[in-house]
């Protein structure tokens, strides 16, 4: 299974997300993608997007001032 990290660190809504759309767009489904966030947003809008587009969020954390997404890609990219 391959992983992929997402830098989005420094970046506002919506630009977390549009970069975890551009990269996944690029991927496998049951590739691994872990966002890593400054934006708290994140942990929200990262989700929700998944949850329309057909990926699975398998874990959120906060690690010190950092917001961290692990994304599965589904079928439906």
């Amino acid at each position: 299974m391959s992983h992929e990290i997402v830098d989005a660190r420094r970046l506002l809504c919506p630009m977390p997300v549009i970069r975890v759309q551009n990269r996944i767009a690029e991927l496998p489904a049951g590739t691994l993608v872990k966002a890593i966030c400054s934006d708290p947003g994140a942990l929200s809008d990262i989700p929700a997007w998944c949850r329309i587009n057909g990926h699975q969020v398998l874990e959120t954390r906060v690690d010190d001032d950092e917001y961290i997404v692990i994304v599965q890609v589904g079928e439906n990219t």
